[in-house]
């Protein structure tokens, strides 16, 4: 049975939520003194957390029709760049935190400038700037992986709990609301989901199409900073934690944009498809013990995402009418051009 039959239950946007209340009661029945815990559930949302913001990086100058393939990079530089700024060279807390996220928003304008002055494919652009910056963050890290500050504050920023749940958690969640906010709710959201969808016709609309493709990859290098940040205090530096989060962070938007509102990539059906996806990997390594899952399950749910978009886009390809009153394939046909909307008139995807 379809989700057409079944309009009440939503399959066709609230899937993801159904399959994480499916993983819940599979793993709540098999191991439930494992499962069934309050420990499970603040290590979940916390380990999480991270990936999320990270994912949300990724989705933003998504939805204006760019790629960022340098997140994973990002984050490492940020661990590496606030570490080395406060043990190395003795700065405060503060201003190697703002050095370092004004830093990472430096690599996203100049992405911005190779994708939007240059040209370069978006995704050529940020595969080349990753490693680039793997090489810079090699420099900056000297032979060795520095150290991590040794104060208090440096460690409660991240560490400290609020109703049981680490404050990472809180943090990842204002970053989500003011990202939905910023995309569902202003004209910057409407005008990048207007250059994601037809950037043609939303220049033709009076849209600066490079201007928010260049913001955009900012506003992604910037939250790559941010969560670097948060990283380098839960766990230390890293060289290679950012790279791990990049086939995540891919799977839950493009498995997300099935969610809420299909065909468009969306914060909450972002965190749904993070979220339900984690819930199941725990699962499955609290009865096998394997580590290999999570590799495994982010890279099927990629698959199935996009399969799934191509299969839907597919769909509506059928779906338009084909020409009629006589028009064969041997009579020249006329097609009006599209209609050329004002940018007050751009839908808002939420």
């Amino acid at each position: 049975m379809s989700s057409r039959r079944l309009p009440g239950l939503g399959l066709d946007r609230f899937s993801g939520l159904y399959l994480w209340a499916l993983f819940i009661a599979v793993f709540a029945v098999w191991v439930p003194r494992l499962f069934l815990t309050a420990g499970t559930l603040h290590a979940v949302a916390a380990q999480q957390a991270i990936a999320a913001i990270v994912a949300i990086a990724v989705l933003v100058p998504l939805a204006g029709g760019a790629y960022d393939l340098s997140v994973g990079a990002t984050v490492n530089f940020s661990t590496i760049m606030v570490t080395v700024l406060q043990s190395n060279h003795g700065w405060p807390m503060w201003p190697a935190i703002g050095a370092t996220i004004a830093l990472c928003a430096l690599i996203g304008a100049i992405n911005g400038f190779l994708v939007v002055v240059c040209r370069v494919n978006s995704f050529i652009a940020t595969l080349g700037s990753a490693s680039v910056i793997g090489a810079f963050q090699a420099i900056t890290a000297g032979q060795a992986q520095p150290l991590p500050p040794s104060s208090t504050a440096w460690s409660s920023l991240t560490q400290h709990e609020v109703l049981g749940f680490q404050v990472i958690v809180f943090y990842m969640l204002a970053i989500a609301v003011v990202a939905w906010w910023g995309l569902a709710r202003t004209p910057a959201g409407r005008y990048l989901y207007a250059v994601g969808g037809n950037a043609e016709a939303a220049r033709l609309s009076g849209v600066r199409t490079g201007r928010w493709t260049w913001l955009a990859l900012i506003a992604s290098a910037t939250l790559c900073g941010v969560a670097g940040v948060f990283y380098a205090s839960l766990s230390g530096p890293s060289l290679t934690f950012g790279g791990a989060l990049l086939l995540p962070a891919f799977a839950a938007v493009f498995l997300g944009s099935t969610q809420l509102t299909p065909g468009h990539v969306n914060v909450w059906g972002t965190l749904i498809a993070l979220y339900a996806l984690a819930t199941g990997i725990k699962g499955l390594q609290l009865v096998t013990g394997v580590q290999w899952l999570p590799d495994m399950f982010n890279g099927l749910a990629l698959l199935i995402a996009v399969s799934f978009a191509v299969w839907r886009q597919q769909g509506r390809g059928r779906d338009r009418p084909r020409p009629v009153d006589g028009a064969t394939a041997g009579e020249a046909t006329t097609t009006e051009p599209p209609a050329v909307v004002t940018p007050q008139e751009l839908p808002v995807n939420q």
